[in-house]
């Protein structure tokens, strides 16, 4: 509902102007001088402002001066005699909307709010359109100016405007999830929901009332309905985070509810239908997953509609320098810092660095660096990477000189090596066995034998 001011020292004339508002659906508030109309305006803040050119005290025209300084966003339009309409005039010029003359024609008056309202919520509407779009080409920016990332984008305005199906795949931290998000923005899409599962978090026995949800009763402790994944997501696109890590049984149900478009709750009696678009990811090569037998080849050819593979941020060295400006904007935001920029050769060593953790590696890494830094450039003494690359003597040979037994050294390297890649895995277990290119149950096995679990 649009709200309306009326400033008016005229009782009779601010009865009837509300009468005729509030009969037309309009929300009205009304003052008769142009100091509580500034308190009015600081309290309940109108969509557009009827204002009186004479009134005792602060006239119309100082009240619409201290409209334009300080609030710019409320229309306002102007009442004044007829001899004064030169004065309204000079208002307009001043930043008044329009003005009407008394005495006023009633659907002259309601018309010309309404074509202030309507101009005003198309401008708006322009201007939030215009506001995403720079967003948008921002995001755009700020990813990049290498030929994988250029290419990579244009892999994405390609595929977003339709419905199929995308699988992203590259190595954790490579920025999957970021690419998916912007399919979903420049997608028809975009006003609906948006949802993120991530496979490897959800245990296999729970994975089908996390993406189908379930009805009262249909199992103990089943107290109320659950919505599931991927009605929540309906209408809207439903990211399947490494997805290679579903069970087969849980490939199955999935394969299904995409050939049906339809779900089915645990303990309905009925199917849902579903309108949903799928992204899922994977920092494994799904060629090898299948052939492997660990993921269902139909399900693969029914998700592989189209490909989009990230590279490693190693390939991308071009875009190296352009993601750690972004990341030192985030970081002076987030810790309260103003930090400028960074050494040369603090830039030569990210260049040189191999990044095994890749964006997400480079992230934390800035961040740190912002908080350690005194001064305005980040200089190597606060840079520190998580795997340096030295030509140093390993630890491990200072221990068998030191008389400890090959099994002992054998597994507190193997400790050291898991912890490590738990720290650059922000402590999530399937990206820690990705970058220690091992099976997550391999993983799952080892650190339990370590103790770790």
């Amino acid at each position: 509902m649009d709200s309306i001011l009326i400033v008016e020292d005229n009782k009779d004339l601010q009865f009837i102007l509300k009468n005729i508002l509030e009969m037309e659906g309009y929300k009205i508030f009304s003052v008769g001088n142009g100091t509580r109309a500034i308190l009015e305006v600081q309290n309940n803040p109108p969509d557009l402002m009827l204002l009186d050119m004479k009134l005792p005290g602060m006239d119309g025209m100082s009240l619409l001066n201290h409209m334009r300084v300080n609030y710019p966003d409320i229309l306002v339009i102007m009442m004044t005699a007829y001899g004064d309409v030169k004065d309204a005039v000079n208002a307009m010029k001043l930043g008044a909307y329009d003005y009407i003359t008394k005495p006023f024609n009633n659907e002259e008056l309601l018309l010309t709010i309404k074509k202030a309202i309507r101009t005003e919520s198309l401008t708006r509407e322009v201007s939030d359109l215009r506001k995403q779009l720079d967003e948008k080409a921002k995001c755009e920016k700020v990813m990049g100016k290498s030929s994988e990332i250029v290419n990579i984008i244009k892999k994405v305005n390609l595929i977003a405007p339709t419905d199929m199906s995308v699988i992203l795949q590259g190595k954790s931290g490579t920025g999957k999830e970021v690419i998916a998000r912007m399919i979903h923005e420049k997608s028809n899409r975009k006003n609906k929901s948006f949802v993120a599962v991530d496979c490897g978090a959800i245990p296999a026995t729970l994975i089908e009332s996390e993406l189908f949800g379930y009805e009262v009763g249909a199992f103990t402790g089943a107290v109320s309905r659950k919505i599931g994944k991927f009605e929540e997501a309906n209408g809207g696109t439903l990211l399947l985070d490494e997805i290679t890590n579903l069970s087969m049984d849980g490939q199955a149900k999935l394969l299904r509810a995409l050939e049906v478009r339809k779900i089915h709750r645990i303990g309905g009696k009925k199917d849902v239908p579903v309108d949903v678009r799928i992204i899922v990811t994977s920092n494994l090569d799904f060629q090898d997953v299948v052939k492997q037998g660990n993921f269902r080849i139909d399900l693969f050819h029914r998700l592989n509609e189209f490909q989009i593979l990230l590279p490693e941020l190693k390939q991308r060295v071009q875009d190296i320098p352009i993601l750690a400006k972004q990341f030192m904007k985030e970081a002076n935001k987030e810790l309260g810092r103003c930090v400028k920029a960074f050494s040369k050769e603090v830039l030569q060593a990210f260049s040189q660095y191999r990044w095994p953790g890749n964006i997400r590696e480079m992230k934390y890494l800035v961040k740190r660096a912002v908080l350690m830094t005194e001064g305005s450039i980040v200089q190597m003494s606060s840079v520190t990477f998580e795997i340096e690359e030295k030509n140093e003597i390993p630890s491990y040979i200072d221990a068998l000189e030191a008389g400890e037994s090959f099994n002992d050294i054998v597994i507190s390297t193997e400790r050291d090596l898991i912890m490590k890649a738990l720290e650059l895995a922000d402590g999530n277990k399937t990206n820690a066995a990705d970058i220690l290119k091992m099976n997550r149950k391999t993983l799952y096995r080892r650190m339990k034998n370590l103790d770790l679990l």
